[in-house]
């Protein structure tokens, strides 16, 4: 059965979520190639690094949610990681959120307020609203990341570019 106040509070967090990717989207069509390998520190990532794992995020944390063993996300994360063409790399986000949106939207209240999933990184797990804000907060936090480093290579970006 399906409450209405808990399809509203799904729907916000997927609405977000599409934000989120839209916004993300905009930005990756900014950036030159010629600045994919800009890393502003030893220790982090590259631009491009950076970008694949953003348009990671939907479908690979949903194998994780769906408790798929750690073979399956690598060989995922290894074919977005061969990708360095734009349109292709927003391909990936995009169908990422059809599958999160797809699946959240499937899950009965008593799953998506419930049922708990491991990740095979963890010895708890988390139910699935848990895992629905997981994504929309992992995603916004490397959008933020992407936004610093365009702003640090001088890339005209502001804050309309984020909502």
């Amino acid at each position: 059965m399906q409450s209405q106040p808990i399809n509203e509070v799904k729907g916000l967090l997927l609405e977000e979520l599409d934000h989120i990717a839209k916004t993300s989207s905009n930005l990756i069509r900014k950036i030159s190639t010629d600045h994919w390998s800009y890393r502003p520190h030893d220790n982090m990532r590259t631009l491009l690094e950076l970008v694949q794992h953003i348009v990671s995020i939907p479908s690979v944390d949903l194998l994780i949610l769906q408790e798929n063993d750690e073979t399956v996300i690598r060989k995922l994360e290894a074919d977005i990681a061969a990708d360095q063409d734009h349109e292709k790399l927003i391909a990936w986000l995009t169908t990422g959120l059809h599958e999160v949106r797809a699946y959240m939207e499937s899950l009965p209240d008593e799953d998506f307020l419930h049922k708990k999933t491991k990740p095979f990184y963890l010895e708890h797990g988390s139910v699935q609203a848990k895992w629905l804000i997981e994504i929309t907060t992992h995603i916004q936090h490397h959008r933020a990341q992407m936004f610093t480093y365009l702003k640090i290579q001088g890339y005209e970006v502001n804050m309309f570019d984020l909502y």
